[in-house]
């Protein structure tokens, strides 16, 4: 008897603390994919650093600094925050600005859907002008 209390003791902890940590791993995806990370910072506000392809053909690396405008409902959260950008291509190499702005929902269990727009304004390189203007919808793991 004192073990089944004792697992149930550390499985709930376990859960606990799983709950409680405030970083998401995923992919987010619309015209190109990304490995997208999360790290919670200063309360609801989060910093997102992806990795992916975009256009399936050339390299983005994104990490923008979001805040959490407003939360309702249960779960839902709308966000936005700038950020900077990097792409890198068979024949390009920009540098840039970046700013995103979306909308996600966190379930009771540890799963986390976004939609978002993030723009990028390419600055420094062969690609000026804006890239990544197009919607993706993000599913992260919660950890």
């Amino acid at each position: 008897m004192k073990k089944i209390v004792l697992i149930a003791a550390m499985v709930l902890g376990f859960t606990v603390a799983a709950s409680a940590q405030p970083r998401a791993l995923g992919i987010r995806g619309g015209y190109g994919v990304d490995l997208s990370y999360q790290h919670t910072v200063g309360g609801a506000n989060f910093i997102e650093a992806d990795l992916g392809l975009e256009s399936f053909a050339n390299l983005n690396v994104a990490a923008t600094y979001n805040f959490m405008i407003s939360e309702f409902g249960d779960g839902f959260g709308f966000y936005a925050g700038p950020g900077v950008a990097l792409g890198v291509g068979k024949d390009i190499f920009c540098v840039g600005i970046a700013g995103q702005v979306g909308i996600e929902y966190t379930f009771n269990f540890p799963l986390q859907l976004s939609l978002d727009l993030r723009p990028q304004l390419g600055l420094v390189g062969q690609h000026f002008g804006v890239w990544g203007w197009y919607p993706h919808l993000g599913i992260r793991y919660r950890f």
